[in-house]
This record gives C-alpha cells, structure tokens and sequence, in this order.
C-alpha cells in the first residue's frame, strides 16, 4: 500500500454519494469540504493543516470518481522522481452509460491560461509550494481551483502523468456532452469578474499585465485619404448556399463607398464561384449601383492566406471582416468607422453580435436564448488582459489595412498547433499591444448557426487542438509583454 496521506476531497453532497470514493482511501486521512458556502479561506486553512508533504487532493463535486488500485502509489512515485514539482495532474478514463473513453489532456505550459482548461479531478499537491502561495484571493467563491492552479505553477512545474492506452489513473462518471464554443458566453457576469481578477493578479505577478494607456501609439494612417472607405474580406470554401446573403448584407450598409472581396479557397471546381459570378458584370445579380464584388480564388485551404490575399488588393482604409455564413446588419460599418473618429490610437474596433439559426427549412430565426453577445469582458482598462482567459475578442473585427501590413498580416497557419484556427485571435493579441481597441456596443453582426457550421458543437478532439493553437499564442505573448514591461 502507499504511504499514508492527507487527502482533501471537494464533494456536493445534494448531488452525489461519495461513500464509494472514500472507501478506497480507507488508511489515509481524509478531509472532506463541502463546495456549498466554500470559501478560500477555508480551504487554504484544511491544505495548511495537512501533515503529509504531498496532498491528493479529488474535486468530486460534479462527478463519481474512482481511482484505480495503483494511482496513489503512481502519483508518489512520481513526486519523489520529478524535480521542483508543485501539482502533479493525469489522464483519466470518462464512463458515460456503458461507454468507457480515455481523455488525454494538454501538457501544461505558462500560455495554459484559460480558466476551462482541463487539468482533471484529481491532483496531488506540493504542501511547501501550496504554502509559498499563502495568502490567497479571500474574496474568491468560485474560481477557488483556478486561482490554485495558476498559483502553484508560479512556484513551481505542474506535471502530467499521461497516458497511452490503458494507463489512466482514475475514472470519472459523468454524462455525455458535446463540447459548445458558445459555453464561455453563459457564465454569469460575477463568475467572469472573479476570474478576471485572479488572472490579472497573476499576471502582475509574472510581469505580463500590461497597464491602461500602456505602450499605445497614434496610428499614422488615421487622417490619409484612401479610394475607399472600407473593404469586406470573406474567406470561403463550398459555401454557393451562404455567400449571397453574406453580399448582399454588405449592399445593404448605410456607408456606400466599400467594396466585397470574395477569396475562394476550394480551387476552380468550388461551387461558390458561380454563385460569386452572378454578382460580377454580365452576372444575373449584377448591379453597378452597388459597391464592387471582386473574385480570387486560391487551391489552398489556408484562411490567413486567403484574408491576406484579400488585404493586398484591398482599396479601403479600413477590413471589416464577414465570415461567408453570417450577415452585416445595415449600419455595420458606419457604426465602425465612427468609432475609428473618435481616437488616433484605436487602432482595431471590435462590434457586437445577434446568433442567429438557421432551420433545415431554410428560415432565419434569431435565437433569443442567447443574447446580444457584447464581450463585455474586454473593458477599456483591462481587456488586452482578460484577452488572455477568453477564447475570443468578439465580432465584427475591423482595422487598419495598412496598420495590418506593418504588424505582419494574419498568421498562416505557421503558429504552433495552428490548422486554420484562430489567425484573428493572434492579430487581436498583436495589435492590442501597441493600440486602443474601440467598441461597438450594439448589434452590427449575425452569427448564422447552421448544420454545417464549424462553430456548432465540436468534439474534444477538435476542441483540445483549438485550445493548443490559441495556448501558444497566450504564450507568445506573455513573452512579448514580459519583454516590453522591460524596457519601461
């Protein structure tokens, strides 16, 4: 048997028996905290009271957890072996029904910030490092192991025990779900607050936090004249149902002197062409009153390609980006370009959105369930910041095009984990370094949601390396920020 020791186990006791649990910690001694009411304070206080330098601490609140025979034994073994260790975390095997799947999680590194990054249920704790992070946030109700997790990395290497096949070291019992990028919009206001704080007191910590005003410049471009005032780039690939609302959207802007460039990626043979065609001259949707539609079509599925192509032909002073599914409501872009007005230094505007449904019968149906999606998170004092926790900036996105080509363009797929994926959110990161970011609080934007849309409900797979892709570029930038907090 392995050695004894203290065990803290987090448990709901309206939700689940965990008798079970305990009885395969029979010799060790057991601490168990009620989630309801708790506070870090009193969780500080049970970790400070344990004996045993290492903790195995279970977070058995939402689900049955059961460890295998040899875990405890395993999680020991690889504390005495690694050095400068503070948390130790593993793979573990999910059962939902009769259905038993092994999840592999995300190798920890310092760009992990995301507050739903899975870590697992189970960690075993390095006392002296848990002390060393003493005195913790005593205002944090909910974010209680999320402050724990960030905490112990700044003193310490979180490890992972992964595994191949066959080598979780525990089970979890939950149901089945699909993984929704919309999630993060659910959480309630306090919650997304509380965990703001605690990332920007990290960040402080490192020397990554970037004060308000910090670094920004005044944008050379802001008062030179261009041909147009804004130019809408749609990347799009097998998307003849979608791209002609998507235009049409852009026809229907109360701002007259803009122009749609279309960059088909799926080769000659993609079926968009046509339905672009008919908007050209000889086409049947032809209209010379309205703003000008230009083709390019690449045989390379490469979506900062295709935006890059977009912005070197681009006549407009201003992108305004417009996702070949979705739709500009009719003020978009004046709305944008008033905010450009108001500051030299804004250098991007980022607006609101509606999501909106597309049903199989063809109809259009705003989904009042979730509401206007504003990204309230990003603020004017901290939201290159909080940017770090998030997984988006929000839409429309709008810059500078020639701000654009001095930053170096979108990314193309050359980022780390990068598989056309998340080119906007390292531009956001980028550019918001160096220039103010404006808002437009109301909604200028449709999200359709639709069967085939790849922002519908994904599977962990895909979720993990969007999450890899989106963590390295965290990571770069807390290199740059470090780097520019230097030289201040």
């Amino acid at each position: 048997m392995a050695n004894q020791l203290n065990v803290v186990v987090l448990y709901n006791a309206s939700r689940l028996d965990i008798n079970p649990l305990l009885s395969q910690l029979d010799g060790h001694k057991v601490v168990t905290l009620a989630t309801e009411n708790l506070t870090m304070q009193e969780f500080s206080v049970a970790i400070k009271n344990c004996e045993s330098e290492s903790i195995l601490f279970i977070n058995a609140s939402q689900y049955s957890i059961s460890l295998k025979k040899s875990a405890i034994t395993l999680f020991e073994m690889v504390a005495k072996t690694e050095l400068n260790w503070s948390l130790i975390y593993s793979d573990y095997s999910m059962l939902s029904g009769t259905e038993l799947q092994e999840e592999h999680l995300l190798d920890h590194h310092a760009g992990r910030l995301r507050d739903d990054t899975d870590y697992g249920f189970v960690w075993l704790l390095n006392r002296s490092k848990f002390l060393a992070c003493l005195p913790m946030d005593q205002e944090n109700q909910s974010s209680i192991l999320y402050e724990l997790r960030l905490r112990m990395s700044e003193y310490g290497r979180l490890v992972h025990v992964a595994n191949r096949y066959s080598g979780s070291l525990y089970t979890v019992t939950k149901a089945a779900d699909t993984q929704n990028v919309f999630a993060y919009l659910m959480a309630g206001k306090a919650l997304q607050l509380e965990r703001e704080r605690v990332l920007t007191e990290h960040l402080k910590r490192l020397g990554t936090y970037l004060s308000p005003g910090q670094n920004y410049k005044t944008v050379p471009y802001h008062d030179k004249s261009y041909e147009l005032s804004a130019s809408v780039i749609i990347p799009v690939n097998n998307r003849p149902k979608f791209i002609g609302a998507a235009i049409e959207s852009v026809f229907n802007q109360t701002v007259s002197d803009v122009e749609v460039i279309i960059v088909v990626n799926g080769g000659e043979a993609d079926p968009t062409i046509p339905a672009v065609q008919a908007f050209l001259p000889g086409g049947s949707r032809y209209d010379a009153s309205k703003p000008p539609v230009n083709l390019i079509v690449h045989d390379i599925n490469n979506i900062g390609f295709c935006l890059n192509s977009g912005l070197e032909i681009a006549k407009g002073k201003f992108y305004v980006q417009l996702d070949s599914d979705d739709q500009l409501i009719p003020d978009c872009i004046e709305k944008i370009i008033k905010v450009y007005e108001e500051d030299d230094t804004i250098g991007m505007v980022i607006g609101s959105y509606e999501v909106w449904e597309l049903k199989d019968s063809g109809e259009l149906i705003r989904m009042e369930s979730i509401p206007v999606v504003t990204h309230d998170e990003w603020t004017e004092e901290n939201g290159r910041n909080n940017l770090l926790r998030i997984n988006g900036a929000g839409a429309p996105r709008s810059f500078y095009i020639d701000l654009a080509k001095d930053l170096g363009l979108l990314d193309m797929n050359t980022s780390p984990y990068a598989r056309n994926y998340g080119e906007d959110y390292h531009f956001v990161l980028r550019m918001c370094e160096q220039y103010r970011m404006g808002r437009v609080w109301e909604p200028v934007y449709k999200v359709v949601r639709h069967s085939g849309g790849t922002d519908h409900s994904i599977n962990r797979q895909a979720v993990d390396r969007n999450n890899d892709a989106k963590d390295a570029m965290r990571l770069e930038a807390l290199q740059r920020r470090k780097k520019m907090n230097r030289k201040t």
